[in-house]
């Protein structure tokens, strides 16, 4: 038996071809927001609510650029309920005043209030949500109870009570105050409920174990985490806002008469409802459409961020 070897051939390396199977990953970013923002961008329903929303944002902030007619001082008796004409596209109230005008000056009044009340809202409502589902314990079951006691009261009959009794100082502040004041507990409920799942998160546990206090951690950890559901919350809360402030000045209890608003136009408007509909049906129209958008943005932003809803989709 001959112990010799058999010769093996080898190529030439400059002939050789080596292909390795490489694992090709998604470069592509992904988190919870820009996963949202992927799926919001493909639903028209989403850009009609942010054109509303965006159009009324303008009207507030920039009112002469929709008009250049006094809502006030043009005010001219001879066109009382008069109907629509060139340069006043939805007619008059009964006081003579463009209709047009008073919608897009009270824009400002209207969403003024819903951004106050919305920041009211948040200023009292997440520290008490998250204080009370971080630490626990007794002071969860103090600010819990505190927060029963606000949520068993409806805001909109506080605000009703809270403003006959402060008639004679009626403003914006006030109204967002009487409003914002006892709306804020629902939010705290949803935020504590949020935060009691984080709050067990490893990352959290991690933060605690290399000896972070436990409100660094709170605000740098857990409360972040824990803010999208107030975020739909509060866009929802802001539609809810100009309704109660329109539902009051329409039962009297809102603004003063001189200040401008949806709801006081509303409220002007419905002596005359029978001869000048057109003076009570513009505003209303705003304000449901308003409202709807705001309403209809929350709802779409909470869908894209949760995972289950785009699963089903």
């Amino acid at each position: 038996m001959s112990d010799r070897q058999p010769e093996h051939y080898v190529a030439p390396i400059e002939d050789a071809t080596v292909e390795v199977d490489a694992l090709k990953l998604k470069e592509r970013k992904s988190n919870l927001w820009l996963d949202a923002w992927r799926d919001l961008r493909r639903r028209v329903l989403f850009y009609a609510a942010l054109l509303v929303v965006l159009v009324v944002l303008t009207m507030a902030i920039a009112p002469t650029l929709f008009t250049d007619v006094s809502p006030t001082l043009g005010c001219q008796l001879t066109n009382s309920n008069g109907a629509s004409i060139a340069g006043h596209p939805m007619g008059f109230t009964r006081q003579g005043c463009d209709v047009f005008a008073r919608v897009v000056w009270g824009a400002r009044t209207s969403l003024s209030v819903g951004i106050l009340v919305v920041v009211i809202t948040a200023v009292i409502g997440i520290p008490m949500g998250a204080i009370a589902g971080f630490f626990g314990g007794k002071l969860d079951s103090l600010l819990s109870r505190i927060g029963d006691i606000f949520f068993s009261i409806p805001y909109f009959l506080a605000a009703v009570v809270v403003m006959s009794v402060l008639g004679q100082y009626r403003s914006v502040w006030v109204i967002a105050l009487a409003i914002g004041g006892f709306a804020w507990a629902s939010l705290a409920r949803i935020l504590r409920a949020e935060v009691l799942q984080v709050k067990n998160s490893d990352y959290v546990m991690a933060s605690e174990a290399v000896g972070r206090g436990r409100m660094a951690t709170l605000l740098s950890h857990v409360l972040p985490n824990s803010l999208t559901p107030v975020i739909v919350t509060l866009t929802i809360a802001l539609g809810a806002a100009i309704v109660a402030e329109a539902s009051l000045s329409f039962l009297g209890l809102g603004l003063n008469s001189n200040v401008m608003s949806w709801g006081q136009d509303i409220s002007q408007a419905q002596s005359s409802i029978r001869t000048a509909p057109m003076a009570l049906v513009w505003p209303s129209v705003m304000l449901t459409v308003t409202v709807l958008a705001f309403i209809v943005l929350g709802e779409l932003i909470r869908d894209a961020l949760d995972p289950k809803s785009r699963a089903r989709r």
